[in-house]
């Protein structure tokens, strides 16, 4: 029987997931014998295609809900794992009934999804997780932004940071399918030794010290919240700590791009602020009234690459909200 495994395409703990997924399914579960990849990106309209999905086992690791009944594995651990109430209803529906209790897992308490399977497999099906634990570390650092400094993840000097940007810029459609089998089988600096990783760096790192000299250039804050526009310089993807690198003491951060695929408004809370958690607006709540999600902390609306004004329209409705809220402390 074969594996596809979904996850989330463009994100470093998307790949993680998958990588960690494959191990415990090859190590636990023991049904597959062989596994392929298919990566999933947030975009306007639909966000699944039933005809992806196989006759063997459809895992889903890092993404939306999906209730196709063929779907088997699902673990998430995002503020906004459900695009419907439908699909919550079903989900629930699995649990309480025990017909996918031990299949499809949701905690938005986990930092990162890589720790969320990790937990699953150690603590239900006995999965080995201690040669995972680089991983396992540097899945919840990423994805829960808690780099010790904007400095750190800026000028990235750890092999992880350098793994992500590949992973979150790169055009190679190949490079998951290469990435994601190496990831849990060799130390971090190994998989980015691997020429096919190297011969994508030096030209992202190019691209990187680019995207901060133009959104030097294009951002300014007011009264707490970070805001630029760099749609007229189509990437596909940037530091998203580069606000703060620039803007120390800003509190939120809405940044307008755009892609191959999609006109993309970003919204985050700079990890560093000295604010209470309980002062701090859930952005994931925000950004779902426009049909996007994310965390409390970090959240993004995805539109149609042609529909630039909309998400220009919503990015200085958010930015608004953001100021008034900064202003008046609630």
């Amino acid at each position: 029987m074969d594996c596809k495994i979904f996850y989330h395409d463009k994100c470093f703990d998307g790949a993680c997931s998958a990588s960690v997924f494959t191990r415990f399914h090859r190590e636990c579960i023991k049904t597959a014998s062989s596994f392929s990849y298919h990566g999933l990106v947030h975009r306007a309209g639909a966000l699944f295609d039933e005809h992806e999905f196989i006759d063997g086992e459809n895992a889903i690791v890092d993404f939306k809900y999906s209730a196709s009944k063929k779907v088997t594995w699902w673990f998430d651990h995002h503020l906004s794992a459900f695009l419907t109430p439908a699909d919550q209803a079903d989900f629930e529906r699995g649990q309480a009934d025990g017909s996918q209790a031990m299949r499809k897992f949701y905690d938005p308490k986990y930092i990162s999804c890589t720790s969320l399977i990790a937990h699953v497999g150690a603590t239900k099906f006995g999965f080995d997780v201690k040669p995972l634990e680089e991983l396992i570390k540097w899945a919840d650092i990423v994805d829960g932004a808690r780099y010790e400094s904007a400095k750190a993840a800026v000028e990235m000097a750890a092999p992880a940071m350098k793994l992500t940007m590949v992973i979150e810029s790169t055009q190679d459609e190949s490079l998951g399918k290469k990435l994601i089998p190496i990831l849990t089988e060799m130390p971090l600096q190994q998989v980015l030794d691997q020429p096919f990783v190297q011969q994508l760096l030096g030209p992202l790192m190019e691209r990187h010290h680019a995207a901060l000299k133009l959104i030097g250039e294009r951002a300014s804050m007011e009264r707490g919240v970070i805001t630029f526009d760099i749609t007229d310089h189509p990437t596909e993807g940037y530091n998203k700590f580069i606000p703060y690198y620039l803007f120390p003491n800003g509190t939120y951060n809405v940044g307008l791009s755009k892609s191959s695929f999609r006109t993309k408004v970003a919204v985050g809370t700079n990890p560093w602020t000295p604010l209470p958690a309980e002062k701090l607006v859930n952005l994931a709540a925000i950004c779902e009234r426009y049909g996007g999600g994310g965390h409390a902390r970090v959240g993004a609306i995805s539109f149609p690459p042609d529909r630039e004004e909309d998400a220009r329209k919503a990015a200085g409705e958010i930015v608004a909200e953001l100021r008034a809220k900064e202003v008046t402390g609630q």
